[in-house]
């Protein structure tokens, strides 16, 4: 028999012993034998996992910012259909090598289960409907803090982050991480507040709509309202986006407006340039409306994505 089909032969039978058709592939025990572990407590509870970890499969891109940011590298990570399937683009170059297991909603199970991962780190909303089967696989670790509510804290984005580190023994990589980036905040919200005019609308572009994003409720937001030292506009909401009518745009009395399009909303774009509301914005006027990625709001989970969008926002008010 051909290599190629004693290895499509030797999947399946992998497959065939982990469950019947329909049932989530299952880890064989034993594999751990005398090594030391560690007792790790998250949002399900306590798992045992081993205490030097060299194979984690991470299903939330901020939890790739948090390894990368500890010098640490996943041996499988979460896609993001609408961004192609792939990397997201500013974690690529890190993440070089690392297999695909699918999104954070429908990961794909055998391709964990062919990582053999000694652990896996999902955030909550993926655990609802995955932890079962993920934990069969390997124990599974649910961080995901950023779904709960931490009020007016505009420093939770590092709690996740500080529970990896843990997990590596490497909190004091993650303090000098989150220290640095403090330093570089601190010297643009310097450059921001001596502004005359700082007032910001971050905007999201839809295929029909157009949303404008709260000051408060994620960690971008507080990041560029809180931290960055920019005043909200007119319309900005405290706490959740909300969509804006043509009609109210002229009320935004924005001095700059950073705007997010979706793939699918150039053309909602094009009619918002050729109205005379939109135009009656400031920032439109003064040419101090700034396209951003796709990627700001997975960016401000992790301290690699907040640097890139703090050189993004000096280079708006340049």
């Amino acid at each position: 028999m051909k290599l190629a089909q004693l290895a499509a032969a030797s999947f399946l039978l992998l497959l065939t012993a982990c469950g019947s058709a329909g049932e989530p592939p299952v880890a064989t025990e034993g594999q751990s034998g005398d090594s030391v572990t560690q007792t790790v407590e998250h949002l399900k509870g306590t798992s045992e996992i081993p205490e030097d970890i060299e194979r984690i499969v991470v299903l939330s891109a901020a939890y790739a910012d948090h390894l990368l940011t500890i010098g640490e590298k996943p041996v499988g990570i979460n896609v993001e259909a609408r961004y192609g399937g792939d990397y997201l683009p500013y974690l690529a170059d890190g993440l070089s090598g690392v297999q695909t297991v699918g999104s954070a909603s429908a990961p794909n199970l055998e391709a964990i289960l062919a990582l053999d991962p000694e652990v896996i780190v999902v955030e909550s909303r993926t655990a609802e409907e995955m932890y079962g089967q993920l934990e069969k696989i390997a124990p599974t670790i649910v961080l995901g803090n950023e779904w709960l509510d931490y009020g007016d804290d505009t420093t939770f984005w590092t709690q996740d982050l500080l529970a990896i580190a843990d997990m590596y023994d490497k909190t004091e990589a993650a303090e000098e991480a989150i220290s640095a980036l403090d330093e570089k905040v601190a010297a643009a919200n310097e450059k921001i507040v001596a502004l005359e005019g700082r007032k910001l609308a971050y905007l999201r572009v839809r295929e029909k709509l157009l949303q404008v994003y709260a000051q408060k409720g994620h960690p971008t937001n507080t990041l560029l309202y809180h931290d960055l030292g920019f005043e909200p506009g007119n319309v900005t909401p405290d706490e959740q986006r909300i969509d804006l009518s043509m009609e109210i745009v002229p009320e935004m009395d924005a001095d700059y407006i950073a705007m997010e399009v979706d793939p699918n909303g150039r053309e909602y774009l094009e009619s918002m340039n050729e109205s005379e509301l939109w135009n009656e914005v400031s920032a439109v006027q003064n040419d101090q409306v700034y396209e951003t990625d796709s990627f700001w709001l997975f960016k401000g989970w992790g301290a690699i994505g907040r640097g890139e969008i703090v050189d993004d926002v000096l280079q708006m008010v340049e």
